[in-house]
């Protein structure tokens, strides 16, 4: 385990460049801030709403853990996402490989969310089960209880992030409008990080 959390930052520096500057528009509902960027090569456009609190903050050689609404077989549902993952910031995309992320908005009970890789981003997601009950507490909360598990995460023993929520529902409605169908379709199939790991090491034992 040891040897492969070594070679997973290698790994990840290899196949995660970084990723070209985009100009975004942005308002904010409360402490959501919803964001709409158009790639100045191909003019495709992608849009984002999250939380102005991170779940971690940046530090230690790692960036960000951000809470996300991302649209999941149509619907917009909470996940945690580590984005643009690069060879400046390679330790998050441990995640992909052993990340939890428990979430729970009181009164309610708590659901998991694995975590996993897709493009250069660590996205932990509900589960397909989870969705409908993610979406309904979602718009309705007015806190959220947050747990990152795995190695990549500092929350993992502390107690669990409380961010507060407001103004969730016209914020909601404000995403709907704005995020470009396709980006309402399925999720990308996950990242086989696994499969690239086993290769690398396979290379470095030939080498020896």
């Amino acid at each position: 385990m040891r040897r492969l959390a070594t070679l997973a930052p290698l790994a990840l520096g290899l196949i995660l460049p970084l990723a070209a500057p985009a100009v975004a528009a942005t308002d904010s509902y409360g402490p959501w801030i919803l964001s709409c960027t158009a790639d100045p090569m191909t003019d495709k456009a992608s849009c984002r709403m999250v939380h102005e609190t991170p779940v971690e903050p940046a530090g230690n050689g790692q960036g960000a853990l951000a809470l996300e609404v991302s649209p999941r077989r149509g619907r917009l549902v909470p996940v945690v996402t580590a984005r643009e993952l690069g060879i400046d910031n390679p330790a998050r995309g441990l995640l992909a490989l052993t990340g939890t992320v428990q979430m729970r908005f009181p009164p309610n009970p708590l659901f998991e969310m694995p975590c996993a890789l897709e493009g250069r981003s660590v996205v932990c997601a509900p589960r397909p089960d989870d969705l409908p009950r993610a979406a309904a507490e979602l718009a309705k909360a007015d806190r959220v209880l947050v747990r990152v598990m795995g190695l990549g995460a500092a929350t993992a023993e502390a107690p669990p992030r409380e961010l507060r929520l407001a103004e969730t529902a016209p914020a909601l409605a404000a995403f709907a409008a704005r995020v470009p169908p396709e980006q309402g379709g399925e999720p990308p199939p996950p990242f086989d990080l696994r499969e690239l790991i086993g290769r690398v090491q396979r290379f470095f034992l030939k080498s020896e």
